[in-house]
């Protein structure tokens, strides 16, 4: 009787949203409209249609499985709302979109212009209204032939030198005998002209200047000739090419300086200064200006000269002011005005981690931007924080820790030897940094970490990054170790040998991809690919030496022994737009990392793990496997990864209301160690048995997105355990959230900032 009374309630309250009862008598609320078509020809449906729905005005109110939530907030405020909270809803909601608010005969008359953009010049496009209950629908007829197509194409430019530009570059236009008419491809040539003749020295060019005239007289049926000329009051100085005059660069600009300057002359520019500033070397930026008197004038140049301007951060604004001479040159006065030489920065936060650790952490900053004259940025970091379990079990398990850290980066590549040049377009970068890491774990152990990093970054265009670590070193020391941290290392020796082998010395590099930089592309792939050897350079010394490092007979640097590995990891994402408001997102990780020669297992930091809120999210932060292991120690450091990693991730996420963001999410993934690991833990990799072996959760999220900040909330709940018996592992049917023993232990909220991928 409960669950009807439930169910009938539910059925009223999803009634009561549709957002029609309220609605005045023979008003009808809109709820869309239809496109069809209709031709005697053969045609692209599709395409018409989606050029058709561009013209659909206005849109519906937005709904919700037949709901229309925004709608029913506006009306049950009222028609003059006194109180704040109503006056709020009717400022969250939505006013009904009314069938007499559609001009369906205007919309008619746009889709025949829209229409007309892609070669249908003579359709005619009828409505009709469909009516239903308190609803009504539009249906648009397009009757329509088949696009025209492009017959001859020719330019007739009265300027000869430009004529004879264009000639020579028509294998690079988009207009091709055949196409059909489209409005947006004219547009895009004259883009495509405007900025071939910027790059040619045509300063006070503008594509406006060009205009296209169409016959479809001449031709005959459904063809057209096309002709490309220039307007009849185009300027004179739009026609000539310009060259750069003198060049100046006043790297301390501001709108009210009244500051004493110095000028220096280098390689035929002139640089000013302030004289109570520090200046950047006119060497160093020098390799930033592509702008050199007496060249022909470039936009290609001109951008180049703006990008790497900026991207030496150390200015807040770059422009280059151009003022005509005579003898068709321009003087170029380049104009920067620099950000804060020094910047202090502090930052706290409150970290929860889902193996229950939570405590505050705070970083300070400094960051000086031009620490030796040549742009060279040096940041130090001060960060330390503090952590405790929450839950009764390990209430009295906390840590702190304790972070310096220094780096200098370099706007160059400082290398012994001639380093080709990348992309002109990015500033390729050195980095060094040392880095120092104390962390206490009460109860346990103290540790020790100094890390040391020399190495490069450099772009090749905008989607894809390098950086490469020729020399990347750090060394982990267990101090203070506890009765109780002893007994769980001597329970599992694997683990124990794993935190002794902690001093890495190699390199690493890194490769990504991501077409998330281009924002309105609806399918955006994502690729990262890094790989990581250390203790080679070592083994190969000991051996010339006569002696063969292995496992059993470690080598040692400086009375610590060393890791040999090999690590390759890849991260491959794609992101899939259906609209601004709806989006999947699919992910794989894969990792696969072997040791040997030295060491008989991966250092504690090199393995891989899985679950955790970025990972399995139905499952506690790194407890997942190896193999069919179920990790039972709830210490939350202690652990077992593995060798080998597979992770696959799927999550379809929706726009729920502004900043509100909602997610549907599976997990599924593992870790196992080679089958050459001596430890006896958990299942080895099997190529034959892997599959069953994965660990899959799904849930449900909430995220709080304002642009800057992300705050995300995931429950997840785990849908196969792969340490249960063959046969038993899928624990779907035991989904029971009515029950609170079920809840313990199987209901994961993850809490974290930014998006999990």
């Amino acid at each position: 009787m409960i669950k009807k009374t439930t169910y009938l309630i539910l059925v009223i309250i999803l009634a009561s949203c549709t957002g029609t009862k309220r609605l005045a008598e023979g008003e009808l609320l809109y709820t869309g409209a239809e496109i069809h078509v209709e031709s005697g020809e053969i045609i692209d449906e599709s395409r018409i249609i989606a050029a058709a729905k561009q013209a659909l005005r206005p849109e519906p109110n937005s709904s919700l499985l037949g709901m229309r939530p925004k709608l029913w907030l506006y009306q049950i405020a009222g028609e003059n709302p006194k109180s704040k909270f109503k006056k709020w809803l009717k400022e969250k909601g939505e006013p009904p979109v009314l069938l007499r608010d559609v001009r369906k005969e205007a919309v008619s008359e746009i889709i025949d212009a829209q229409l007309f953009n892609i070669g249908i010049f003579n359709s005619r496009t009828t409505s009709k209204i469909v009516e239903k209950k308190k609803t009504a629908q539009l249906i648009y007829t397009a009757d329509v032939h088949a696009p025209y197509k492009l017959n001859e194409y020719s330019i007739n430019i009265r300027d000869n030198n430009i004529q004879k530009l264009l000639a020579e570059n028509t294998q690079a236009s988009q207009i091709k005998p055949g196409m059909a008419y489209q409005l947006d491809v004219l547009k895009n040539e004259r883009i495509r002209i405007d900025a071939l003749l910027k790059d040619r020295g045509y300063f006070y060019f503008n594509p406006d200047y060009l205009i296209f005239r169409i016959d479809t007289l001449a031709s005959g049926g459904n063809t057209f000739n096309l002709q490309l000329s220039l307007k009849n009051d185009v300027p004179a100085e739009a026609l000539k090419p310009f060259y750069i005059g003198q060049v100046s660069v006043d790297q301390h600009y501001t709108l009210q300086s009244s500051s004493i300057k110095d000028t220096t002359t280098y390689n035929q520019k002139s640089y000013i200064s302030d004289l109570n500033g520090k200046p950047i070397r006119p060497s160093v930026l020098q390799r930033a200006l592509f702008m050199n008197e007496h060249e022909l004038y470039t936009r290609q140049n001109h951008q180049l000269t703006l990008n790497r301007l900026m991207s030496m951060g150390n200015f807040r604004f770059v422009q280059v002011h151009f003022t005509e001479t005579d003898s068709n040159r321009l003087n170029a006065d380049i104009r920067l005005t620099p950000l804060p030489l020094n910047t202090l920065r502090a930052e706290m936060d409150l970290v929860t981690k889902s193996n229950n650790y939570t405590g505050p952490r705070m970083n300070v900053s400094l960051l000086n931007r031009n620490t030796f004259g040549g742009s060279e940025l040096l940041k130090l970091n001060l960060a330390g924080g503090f952590e405790a379990q929450l839950n009764r079990l390990n209430e009295n398990l906390f840590s702190y820790s304790f972070n310096p850290q220094i780096e200098l980066i370099f706007p160059r590549l400082l290398a012994p030897f001639r380093v080709p040049a990348t992309n002109r377009l990015y500033t390729p970068q050195t980095r060094i940094v040392l880095s120092y890491n104390f962390m206490q774990r009460m109860d346990y152990f103290d540790l020790r970490n100094v890390q040391f990093n020399y190495g490069y970054k450099w772009r090749k265009d905008i989607k894809s990054d390098h950086e490469l670590n020729p020399v990347s070193i750090s060394n982990t020391e267990l101090m203070n170790e506890s009765q109780a941290f002893q007994d769980l290392l001597a329970a599992n020796p694997i683990l124990k040998k794993s935190y002794e082998e902690q001093f890495v010395a190699g390199m690493s590099y890194a490769y990504t991809y991501n077409e998330q930089t281009i924002s309105k592309k609806p399918t955006q792939f994502y690729l990262n690919i890094t790989a990581e050897s250390a203790g080679n350079v070592f083994s190969a010394i000991s051996s010339i030496g006569g002696v063969t490092p292995s496992n059993d007979n470690p080598a040692t640097l400086l009375g610590s022994v060393y890791a040999q590995f090999v690590k390759i990891g890849i991260d491959s994402r794609m992101y899939q737009r259906f609209s601004d408001k709806h989006l999947l997102a699919l992910r794989f990780i894969g990792g696969v990392a072997k040791a040997y020669g030295n060491s008989a297992t991966l250092p504690y930091n090199k393995q891989f793990f899985s679950g955790g809120p970025s990972s399995i999210r139905a499952f506690p932060i790194n407890s997942v496997g190896p193999g069919n292991y179920q990790q039972t120690n709830s210490s939350g450091f202690t652990q077992l990864g593995g060798d080998i990693k597979l992770e696959l991730n799927a999550e379809y996420r929706f726009d729920i209301y502004s900043f509100l963001k909602g997610a549907l999410f599976i997990d599924a993934g593992n870790v196992w160690l080679q089958p050459s690991n001596p430890s006896p833990t958990g299942s080895p990799f099997n190529i034959s048995t892997c599959i069953d072996e994965l660990a899959v959760g799904a849930g449900i999220g909430l995220r709080f997105d304002v642009s800057f900040f992300v705050l995300r909330f995931d429950l997840a709940t785990p849908l196969r355990k792969p340490w249960l018996s063959q046969g038993n592992r899928w624990v779907v049917q035991e989904f029971n959230p009515f029950a609170s023993d079920w809840r313990k232990e199987n209901l994961m909220l993850n809490v974290a900032i930014g998006y999990p991928f």
